[in-house]
Parts: C-alpha cells; structure tokens; sequence
C-alpha cells in the first residue's frame, strides 16, 4: 500500500499495471522526465513485466498479481491493461488512495465511467486520462486559436484519420470485441474523437455511421457524418488499414479556416494561406500527470473528457448496426 505523495523524496515513485507495447512508451517517458522512477510492475504475463524491466525499468519489482502489486511502495499508478480491465484497477487502486493515470478508453461502460468520475470527485483523487493530442503542442496552439472567438464561430469540422493499425492487432486482444469494443475507432480512434471536442468546445448530439471490420473481428474502417452542438456538422473518417499514417483536422470558423495536418497548422482567409507557429509547449500524458502531481498543474485530461468520447463511440457504433441515425441524449 503507498504512502502519502506528500512526503518528501527524492523521486516520485510509479506503479505501472500493464506492461505491453503502450507501457514500453509510459516507462520510456518516465526514464526521460528524471522527476520519477518506476519501482513495481504488474501483467498477468510474467515474460511481459519481465522484459519491461530488463529495458527501461531495472530497479522495479515484478508482482505476480494486483494485490501483491497492492502491498509495495509507490505514489501513484499508471494502468496500461488492456481495456475491459481498467474500470476494476483504477477503482481499486484510487480505493487506496492512489493518484492514477489510465489509458485510454477508460471503461468499457458508461456507468462505471460514471463511477469513476464520481470516485475522484468525491475523493480528490487525481484521475487522469491518457488522451495525448490535449499535451500536444500543435492540438494546444489549434485549440487556442479556436477557442479564441478571434476567427468567429465553428462552422463545420472535418477529421481525417489513416493508419496502418489492422497488421498490429492479430493475435492481440485488440482484435477481441469484448477487450476491444469498437475496434480502430474505440481504440486509437479515441483520440481522435477527443481531439474534436478538446480544440471546438463543442458536444455530440447525433450520429449516423457506417461502419466494416475488413476481414478482422472488430471494426477496421468507420465513415461518419455527426452534428455537434450548436448544429455544427462533422464529417469523420477512420481508416484502420492504411499503408501510412496521417491526421488531418480542420476547423472551418466564420472567418478562416484552421487546419491541422500531420503536425502542422494552417490558416487558410479569402484565397491566401499561411503556416501558423506552434504557440504552445510540447508535453505527454507521462510529463502533464507528474506535472498535476508534483506542481499543482491543472488536470488537462480528468476522467470527465472520457464521457463524450464513449458517448459518441457508442452512438457511431449503434448507428453503423442500424443503418440509422442515433441521438446522442
């Protein structure tokens, strides 16, 4: 069981549930910040905390389960686990007092994303969620130049998104409907749809969708058209397939157009078009929870911004079984 955060030591010290792919990249970040250090690891395979902590994480102890995980010493969690898992950890983890940082999506249901979000309230426990377009330079500075009201009201709002994730998943649990519910869209496609509600500040209020599992047993390929709040339309694609990777997102304001592709930020007024600088920092999911807990730092990413995200989700999916547009209440 950890101590208090409060106390005074050297490095914090981080558990980390989960030691796939993703948790390579999360123990990768934390060697680089030299502000923590990662002091146990928790996967029901062995070999998989094993090999994490023979790379990035020597000084960890490997646990044989979560409640041998439980009786260690550290500060805070990050839960890298596969997703029909997250809900049980997080909870018990923030029972015992424990700041968490969970990978994305962070439940599987909408009531216990409710339940979390209420955990934390109620608590004050930090509950991060690990959406990191919200630390990326290139979303804040869109986002800023968005939400400035200088460029007038969003108009319409188009999100292009391509990877080749599909040869990534077989033999995974990410090609298992019941750990993956949603597939590319449900998976790295969260982020995404995060993104949208994080630079516009506007809401889902109605999807209609088509949806193809090309050959996997979950979704591959999804085609959206939606409305936002204030009547804003979107158009979204996700193609899981791809043979590259590329976002494009591009926000068309009453007086200009906005538009962030792969990295960089255009804006486009009348018939002439310029590159615009990034404005603000650089960060991760990683650096902005240390940030919150050692800093006092805002939370840019609570387990509130998980809601619309399932919500929307879980309206694309329904609508692509239907054939029908759904409503998001």
């Amino acid at each position: 069981m950890s101590e208090s955060s409060s106390s005074p030591r050297e490095k914090l010290r981080l558990a980390l549930v989960g030691c796939g792919r993703i948790s390579h990249l999360h123990a990768e970040r934390v060697s680089a910040d030299n502000r923590a250090v990662i002091v146990a690891l928790f996967d029901p395979d062995p070999s998989a905390a094993q090999s994490l902590r023979s790379g990035v994480a020597k000084s960890a102890i490997v646990c044989s389960s979560l409640e041998t995980l439980l009786e260690a010493q550290f500060d805070a969690a990050v839960v890298a686990s596969p997703t029909h898992l997250h809900f049980e950890q997080a909870k018990v983890l923030m029972a015992r007092g424990i700041p968490v940082l969970c990978e994305k999506p962070l439940a599987r249901s909408r009531q216990e994303i409710l339940d979390l979000i209420e955990l934390s309230r109620n608590s004050g426990m930090l509950l991060s969620v690990a959406y990191q377009r919200r630390m990326s330079a290139a979303y804040r500075t869109i986002r800023g130049l968005v939400r400035s009201g200088k460029y007038g009201p969003v108009r319409a709002v188009v999100s292009h998104n391509v990877e080749n994730w599909q040869s990534t998943i077989r033999g995974t649990w990410r090609n298992d409907p019941h750990m993956n519910p949603g597939g590319f869209v449900g998976d790295a496609g969260s982020h995404k749809i995060d993104a949208v509600f994080y630079v516009t500040g506007l809401l889902p209020a109605a999807v209609f969708a088509r949806t193809d599992c090309c050959g996997s047993r979950v979704e591959i390929v999804a085609s959206v058209s939606a409305l936002l709040t204030d009547g804003v339309p979107l158009t979204m694609d996700f193609v899981g397939h791809a043979q590259h990777f590329s976002e494009l997102l591009s926000v068309h304001c009453a007086q200009a157009d906005l538009v962030l592709r792969d990295g960089d930020i255009w804006r486009a007024s009348g018939s002439h078009s310029e590159r615009v600088a990034l404005a603000e920092a650089d960060s991760n999911p990683i650096t902005a929870f240390l940030d919150s807990m050692l800093n006092g730092a805002e939370n840019v990413a609570p387990a509130e911004c998980a809601l619309p995200v399932f919500d929307f989700t879980q309206a694309l999916l329904e609508s692509a079984r239907l054939g029908s547009s759904v409503v998001i209440g």
